[in-house]
């Protein structure tokens, strides 16, 4: 399991719950990064995941300039050429190969490790973004190119992504691509629910007002998932009520830029952000921390099917989000929780009052939300469906898997 990148999300929680999976058949590692995050190390160890950290990480900084943009290409290339080269000690004809990068952009890495009899999965969290014509025909001619290798291999995260990579690759290749969800673990949200969990101690700890309504959401602080929308938002709501703060929980803390921004809405005291490393170093904290919410809130532009809103929901917190993406496989408008186009934090607002003036209707969606995520999305279906097609790889060769 490979990726380049340190900042991390649902894709890295996503390929833990496979790796978990495949341990008992598989030789598993885990090739990351040498500035990884201590978090993700901290999650690899706990489920007795080997990994290596190598010097192949890209530059996930904005790039606004001609100059930026160029160095961040050499940046994915170099990083590209380390990866290549590390996985080169190792019989890739036997193994399989499961990376977290853009096959439309790193399509050169894919087809070099093909063509040394390797079998390369990529999962796809969501449809490529909009971009001018001639990339977008650039891009799906590699695809188109890539899907004809027969150690290639897709996995769509949700049917939205599956539907929309129609046409990108060809006919047959297509027909092929097998859904494996984005999902919660239902032992460890077991495990959450019954961790004792003193609600008014830890809001306590860490600064948020023991009497208030509070706004949850839990995400990498990005504008994909919508972050200044969640703050103005929390301006509007602010400006119309007391009792209702907001509080958002990421992997990492914003730039001194974005702090910056965060102090122009005037929340003061009403938001807070939380590192998630300050909650735990375990996915049971983490997920036990989701009852510090009242609501879960994510407005997202972009998206797969998020792992935090899965997590809510499976945790019992009524949720609010975007109808973006696949986000509508799991969130049906007042019926697993409330849907809201992204971009009208107004509209946000007014939503987030209305759930937090509606205990029964809290209740309800919560209730529903809850057993529909744990009937639905259990990562050990879906990580099963990713592990029976790495063993069809080799189910007419005379390795023993």
């Amino acid at each position: 399991f490979v990726w380049n990148y340190t900042n991390w999300g649902g894709a890295q929680i996503y390929l833990l719950a496979i790796m978990k999976e495949a341990a008992s058949e598989w030789d598993v590692l885990a090739v990351l990064p040498e500035r990884s995050s201590p978090d993700l190390i901290s999650f690899l160890e706990q489920i007795g995941v080997r990994y290596e950290l190598i010097d192949a990480e890209i530059d996930t900084g904005d790039a606004p300039s001609l100059k930026g943009k160029l160095a961040r290409t050499k940046s994915r290339i170099q990083s590209e050429i380390n990866t290549f080269r590390y996985l080169l000690n190792f019989d890739l004809r036997s193994s399989i190969l499961h990376i977290e990068s853009a096959p439309w952009q790193s399509w050169i890495l894919y087809t070099a490790l093909c063509a040394r009899g390797a079998n390369v999965f990529v999962t796809m969290h969501n449809a490529l973004p909009n971009r001018p014509r001639w990339r977008v025909a650039l891009w799906k001619s590699r695809l188109h190119f890539l899907s004809r290798l027969s150690g290639f291999h897709i996995f769509a995260s949700n049917k939205d992504t599956r539907n929309k990579l129609k046409g990108w690759v060809n006919d047959a290749f297509w027909e092929k691509i097998k859904v494996t969800y984005t999902c919660v673990n239902p032992i460890q949200i077991k495990q959450a629910t019954k961790l004792t969990f003193e609600k008014v101690a830890v809001r306590d700890k860490f600064g948020i007002a023991s009497e208030k309504f509070i706004v949850l959401c839990v995400a990498q602080f990005i504008d994909r998932k919508g972050r200044w929308v969640f703050l103005e938002a929390a301006k509007e709501v602010v400006r119309a009520t007391d009792d209702i703060d907001f509080v958002w929980v990421s992997p990492d803390l914003p730039n001194r830029a974005d702090m910056e921004k965060i102090e122009k809405f005037g929340l003061g005291d009403r938001f807070r952000m939380i590192k998630s490393r300050e909650i735990g170093t375990s996915r049971v904290e983490i997920l036990s921390f989701f009852r510090v919410g009242d609501i879960f809130v994510l407005p997202s532009f972009l998206e797969g099917l998020p792992i935090s809103l899965l997590e809510a929901m499976a945790m019992g917190v009524p949720v609010i989000s975007t109808d973006v993406n696949a986000i509508p496989e799991a969130v049906k408008n007042d019926e697993t929780g409330v849907i809201v186009p992204p971009g009208d934090p107004k509209l946000l607002a007014r939503r987030i009052i209305e759930l937090a003036r509606d205990p029964d209707r809290m209740n309800r969606l919560a209730t529903n939300g809850q057993e529909f995520v744990l009937k639905t999305f259990d990562e050990r279906i879906a990580s099963r469906i990713a592990i029976n097609e790495y063993n069809e790889c080799f189910k007419d060769s005379t390795l023993k898997i």
